[in-house]
């Protein structure tokens, strides 16, 4: 079979395109070596990707070890946490988009043979298997690993510990001056933040999908154990380029129900359905929110990882219990895992977590004893979201897993925030924040903030949130995401008014407006959709084209 590359370095044609490459100081022996794209999203604005360049390096090793040319290339990266709480939130999920388009562009214009992929951080991991997927040549995605855990006065911590004291400060439970020494120990260095929030479960995803090698998803940034898995992933690659393997043998219907089984265990963030449905789209695998609420019921939730638990539990324990093999493991123990798939590391999945059980039960619990009986994540419906919404039902206290109130309404999550620190949420209300999704935010932004100002006030089992936004795999407490349809295309949240009754049921899968469906009709009819927030840009483009969250906020 002739690789891509024959066409721009074989003949007497490409000798112009051979003295450019020869510019660049290759050998002619590694101009006739396959050519393997190495994806560099590092840069210096964010906290997981600021070590990168030593990642690709150890990458560039194991293709060369193995026969290989890597030629780096590089894509843009947003930090959510940087991002988060301002106008710089409406880019980052559409960023996916863009990531996943420029890979496409260079990959097809200068015809690599395959491909090793290295993001760590929430939407660049999901893009780089968009595409992936989308051009279909063998390859590995290998991330930058998680950080570790910080300490502050005896008791591990992370990001989201800083962003629930922003609360507790404000609550007067604590001082500006304990915010200030907590957010000097916090991020104690480079990886993606410590807990499971949206980034360490899109990388444990990738592994259980089959598309990374085992302990992808766990092994701490600053280990020399990732510098190792970089080096076995470029020369991994190579081993699928003689084998013919490609993603799309990779990520099937069993991959993707594998995939989802895993992230039911762990307890994953509820970002990872809009993810896993846009990557499953680009590999043609049909997916919707029935079966991930199906695969939801018949997988127990075996993991308490920060924000989830009363004791946070961090990354580095997951990787010390087994990891993700360990967890997969764990469901094939109880016939919950396919082991037939292919992947990156084996000939099959099953050849990597077979007779593979916890390490420690305090952390990863047997299958035999979860801690529930169904999966981390949950999807509603009702009149308040026929399309479908999210909750991360781990993180949810035991008293809101059934709640009725009334709805304290606003129309962006700014005002929402600024209610919460003025103390006009009281006990039982439903905080509804609307006109966020990705149409009307647009972009979709996450409400750890809210949230996580919530928690601080001491008000995170006393009230709940609804919005047509998103939440951070940070976020905890009785938080409904992605409601569907959004209120900027009319939805039934564009149409609830200020202390309006909301019921939510997790267990029942339900969320209600309990108002009279001729009432809701009259005030359809006065509705009008609001002026576009940005109108020029690549956003005012965003808006126009992107699809509900319902089916993944991908682009028509």
């Amino acid at each position: 079979m002739e690789l891509p590359s024959a066409k721009v370095k074989t003949g007497t044609s490409q000798a112009p395109h051979r003295a450019l490459l020869k510019s660049m100081g290759l050998l002619q022996v590694e101009v006739e070596r396959p050519w393997v794209g190495v994806v560099n999203s590092a840069n210096e604005i964010i906290p997981g990707h600021i070590h990168l360049d030593r990642v690709v390096e150890a990458v560039k090793t194991g293709v060369r070890l193995a026969g290989g040319t890597p030629m780096e290339f590089s894509v843009a990266g947003i930090c959510d946490g940087i991002a988060m709480g301002h106008e710089g939130m409406r880019y980052s999920l559409a960023s996916r988009e863009v990531i996943a388009d420029s890979i496409e562009l260079v990959v097809r214009a200068q015809a690599f043979d395959a491909l090793v992929l290295v993001p760590n951080c929430d939407k660049i991991v999901p893009a780089m298997l968009m595409a992936s997927a989308r051009l279909n040549l063998p390859a590995v995605v290998v991330s930058g690993g998680p950080m570790l855990a910080g300490r502050f006065r005896g008791r591990d911590v992370d990001f989201n510990t800083v962003m629930e004291a922003q609360g507790s400060v404000e609550a007067g439970l604590i001082t500006m001056g304990e915010l200030e020494e907590l957010e000097e120990v916090a991020c104690p260095g480079c990886g993606c933040c410590a807990g499971l929030f949206t980034a360490n479960s899109m990388n444990c995803l990738t592994e259980a999908i089959g598309m990374g090698l085992p302990g992808n998803g766990t092994i701490p940034a600053v280990y020399a154990a990732r510098l190792r898995l970089a080096k076995q992933a470029g020369m991994a690659v190579m081993g699928l380029l003689e084998r013919g393997v490609k993603p799309r043998d990779i990520i099937t219907p069993a991959s993707i129900r594998n995939a989802l089984a895993v992230d039911m265990a762990i307890g994953g963030s509820s970002n990872t359905v809009l993810h896993m449905l846009s990557i499953a789209r680009e590999a043609g695998v049909p997916l919707d929110l029935e079966t991930i609420q199906e695969i939801s019921d018949r997988t127990p939730n075996l993991v308490r990882i920060s924000p989830a638990g009363e004791i946070h539990n961090h990354m580095q324990d997951l990787h010390e219990a087994g990891g993700i093999p360990a967890v997969m493991g764990e469901l094939l123990s109880a016939n919950l895992i396919d082991p037939a798939p292919l992947c990156v590391g084996a000939e099959h999945i099953g050849d990597l977590i077979k007779n593979t059980r916890t390490a420690n039960p305090e952390v990863l619990r047997n299958v035999e004893d979860p801690y529930l009986a169904t999966g981390g994540l949950a999807i509603l419906k009702g009149n308040l979201a026929p399309e479908g919404a999210v909750v991360k039902q781990s993180a949810v206290p035991g008293n809101l897993l059934q709640h009725k109130g009334p709805a304290r309404v606003f129309d962006c999550e700014e005002d929402a925030v600024a209610a919460i620190k003025q103390g006009a949420i009281e006990r039982g209300d439903v905080v509804v924040v609307r006109y966020e999704g990705p149409r009307g935010g647009p972009g979709m932004r996450e409400m750890l903030a809210p949230t996580a100002t919530l928690v601080g006030m001491g008000l995170s089992d006393k009230v709940t949130l609804v919005t047509d936004g998103r939440f951070s795999g940070a976020t905890r407490g009785a938080a409904v995401g992605h409601i569907s349809p959004e209120a900027a295309a009319g939805g039934t949240i564009a149409l609830v008014q200020e202390g309006d009754v909301i019921e939510m049921d997790i267990p029942g899968r339900r969320l209600e407006l309990a108002v009279e469906q001729a009432v809701l009709e009259e005030r359809r009819q006065a509705w009008k959709a609001p002026e576009p927030r940005i109108k020029e840009g690549y956003m005012a483009r965003y808006a126009r084209a992107v699809s509900s969250a319902g089916l993944g906020a991908v682009l028509d």
